[in-house]
């Protein structure tokens, strides 16, 4: 097998739905689809709330060489095109996710840092129904629910 070729195999996400997917997403935003983008848009898929430097090593175990600048750049650029969220909870250093558009909420481990996907407490997003909007039409709320996890209270 070529050198190209092999390497070409490796970049690829290992599901090739979701593969085409991610291709589709990075395309429908009008990104150039790359190994790179391929390689950091799954990590960020399969490694729920993982810093820049998580991130930036499951991105080499794919592909190899990536700076860590260049992972954080993508994860900007994928940010800014609403194709991942990037939240930072108080004390914390920026995490990313490939959970969006939902409007769900973070539950963080004030012991180890772990963080949770928390849905909507009751009905249909009532954190969006503000007692004085001041005006704004809300379209997002940030909820962090802090405090113990079972392990850290053993």
């Amino acid at each position: 097998m070529p050198v190209t070729d092999a390497l070409e195999q490796e970049t690829r996400v290992s599901d090739p739905v979701e593969q085409q997917s991610i291709e589709q997403q990075l395309r429908g935003c009008g990104l150039q689809v790359t190994a790179q983008r391929l390689a950091v848009m799954e990590a960020v898929t399969t490694s729920s709330h993982a810093t820049t430097e998580a991130l930036t090593e499951v991105v080499r175990g794919k592909i190899g060489s990536i700076s860590r600048q260049a992972v954080y750049d993508t994860l900007g650029v994928f940010a800014d095109k609403g194709l991942i969220r990037r939240i930072q909870p108080t004390g914390s250093v920026a995490r990313y996710e490939g959970r969006v558009g939902d409007n769900h909420h973070h539950l963080v481990c004030r012991g180890c840092g772990r963080i949770f996907d928390i849905d909507c407490a009751v009905g249909t997003t009532p954190c969006l129904t503000a007692d004085d909007d001041h005006g704004f039409e809300i379209d997002e709320a940030e909820v962090v629910y802090w405090g113990r996890c079972p392990d850290c209270r053993a």
